[in-house]
């Protein structure tokens, strides 16, 4: 990429108002903005940190917390992409045309990838069960950053992206970690730094009263004891189950929501795992709706197909 401004400008301009708004003063794309962040940060020594970051960050890692108001708008939220090299799952395909706008009424104003964005088995605490094709750390990487880009080309310019850290996730890190303490802080060692369009976090809040993280409580009831024990709506992942629970009391109604998997249910990744015992899993991922800043029903876009989804009565082709 040939600069077209000096590197201590394009410091300035990243650090100032981030990717989007660099490329857009720059006249370029926003994926040659985050290449030449990746060639200049061993240059100086230091991460480059656009200021959504920057502001937000409790410690080195990732935020611990990141907070959206959206009083007439709408929020996506898809888990567990646990996601391989190949051709993009239908679910995933569809959350593409979603950050677009397309089958809602608007484009969301907060896009949220809850969790397990890739599988990470070659790296797993578990012994190893058939991981011998299993992909490398690096081709999952590279995967992953090919289909979130994607999200990031669809987005509108002030759309948030947010990257709700998984169980699977943390295996890139807790290894690194572990066998190689001394490289902590580096850039490359922490997840964040191959996709740095997203920010990080373990649970975002919208509106005080909408949490999402990727797991909290288990089993089949998880949904309805996530909003009864948090007192609040919570969108979580890792069950893979797609369904709305609502819970009613003294203080009105609240939801427990599981966004189902981005992924195929049959998925190679999960064949060996669960012995390719049946698996109470959908594929999807979940709309929020807010009016007036409350939450409307939360709804459920479900692969139909392999070139189908269902969202509000029909059928979309994706």
């Amino acid at each position: 990429m040939k600069p077209t401004c000096s590197d201590a400008d394009f410091i300035n301009l990243f650090e100032q108002h981030g990717a989007a708004e660099t490329a857009r003063r720059l006249g370029i794309g926003e994926r040659r903005i985050h290449e030449r962040r990746a060639r200049l940060e061993p240059k100086i020594g230091r991460q480059l940190v656009p200021p959504s970051i920057r502001t937000t960050r409790v410690g080195a890692e990732h935020a611990a917390r990141l907070r959206f108001d959206i009083k007439n708008g709408v929020a996506i939220v898809g888990s567990d992409a646990h996601i391989w090299p190949g051709p993009m799952t239908t679910a995933m395909r569809a959350f593409v045309k979603a950050c677009k706008g397309d089958f809602l009424d608007k484009a969301p104003d907060v896009v949220v990838m809850n969790g397990d964005v890739m599988d990470l088995s070659r790296i797993s605490r578990h012994p190893p069960i058939g991981w011998e094709n299993h992909p490398t750390v690096a081709d999952e990487i590279e995967a992953a950053q090919e289909q979130l880009h994607k999200i990031e080309l669809a987005i509108k310019r002030s759309c948030k992206l947010v990257w709700t850290l998984g169980n699977h996730d943390a295996r890139f890190e807790t290894r690194l970690a572990t066998i190689a303490p001394e490289y902590a802080r580096m850039n490359g060692f922490h997840l964040k730094d191959h996709f740095p369009a997203w920010s990080a976090c373990w649970s975002v809040w919208i509106n005080d009263d909408v949490v999402i993280k990727h797991r909290w409580k288990g089993g089949q009831g998880a949904t309805r004891a996530n909003a009864l024990n948090a007192g609040k709506s919570m969108v979580t992942g890792h069950l893979h189950s797609s369904k709305v629970t609502p819970l009613s009391d003294y203080n009105g109604t609240r939801y427990g929501v599981d966004t189902g998997c981005l992924a195929n249910p049959s998925h190679p990744a999960f064949t060996d795992y669960t012995e390719d015992s049946p698996k109470d899993w959908r594929s999807g991922f979940a709309v929020l709706t807010f009016h007036e800043g409350q939450l409307m029903q939360p709804e459920l876009v479900q692969v139909w197909d392999d070139n189908h989804v269902q969202f509000r009565g029909k059928l979309h082709r994706v």
